[in-house]
């Protein structure tokens, strides 16, 4: 049998027994390429303000929602700006793998985790964190339509302990690479999450309008983080140092 028969089969025989096999050839160079395709439809940039709505859903009814303002800086930094009148005054920090809530009336910033919830299904992580690149890296393993669309399997893991997810499998279009759908999972290895990526046309471009998110464990609800505008805008550093955000006032 020769070489690229004898793959095909073995790769074959790995998707029946529902095993990853990378398929070969695929680098680690190529997973980033990739990655950076699909973060550029959540971004604008390196540097960015990303204007979002979080929605909460119960049978399919709208329950709460939440808005936010994401300022996002290289070097794995965000800052999240609230907005709506009853968390108004609150801002949350991440810079790497750290994370910080900064409430209006405290005189020292609480740490919390990745994971902690904002509004329904989605965390801090999912709010902060708009990049991939930067924090993962894998194999793309397979091809399967997702959402109707053909798609490149991609199972990543993270880089970094910070992580919000430490694995995802990520289904990027073929035709683009723009993000469809990810299967996110927590560190002990159980599915937690789903995330489906609605496409849009906005602002002369192609980008991801919302991520809607739905908990695999516990009763199904429905969280969509709407991304309502992308800007190319900079805070200064310094108000990425959670002592001097403590004081700062942040003019919108």
């Amino acid at each position: 049998m020769c070489e690229s028969r004898f793959v095909k089969f073995a790769a074959a025989l790995a998707a029946a027994a529902g095993l990853f096999v990378p398929i070969p050839g695929a680098a680690a160079a190529d997973v980033k390429s990739l990655l950076r395709e699909a973060d550029a439809y959540r971004m604008v940039g390196d540097t960015a303000r990303v204007e979002t709505e979080v929605r909460l859903f119960k049978g399919g009814a709208l329950d709460k929602e939440r808005r936010y303002a994401v300022y996002v800086k290289p070097g794995r930094r965000s800052l999240v700006v609230f907005k709506s009148p009853a968390e108004r005054g609150q801002k949350l920090l991440m810079v790497g793998d750290d994370f910080w809530l900064v409430m209006p009336a405290s005189q020292r910033p609480v740490r919390i985790t990745p994971m902690q919830k904002l509004l329904g299904d989605a965390s801090t992580g999912d709010i902060a964190t708009l990049t991939w690149a930067e924090d993962y890296d894998g194999s793309i393993v397979g091809e399967e339509v997702a959402e109707g669309i053909p798609c490149l399997k991609l199972d990543i893991t993270g880089q970094r302990k910070g992580v919000t997810y430490p694995r995802i499998v990520l289904y990027l279009a073929k035709a683009g690479h723009h993000p469809v759908l990810a299967e996110l999972y927590v560190a002990s290895d159980k599915l937690a999450k789903e995330a489906r990526f609605r496409m849009e046309t906005a602002e002369g471009r192609r980008q991801v309008g919302a991520m809607i998110l739905t908990d695999r464990l516990q009763t199904a609800r429905e969280t969509e983080i709407r991304y309502l505008s992308r800007k190319a805008k900079s805070l200064g550093d310094e108000f990425y140092n959670p002592a001097f955000l403590i004081r700062a006032e942040i003019d919108e």
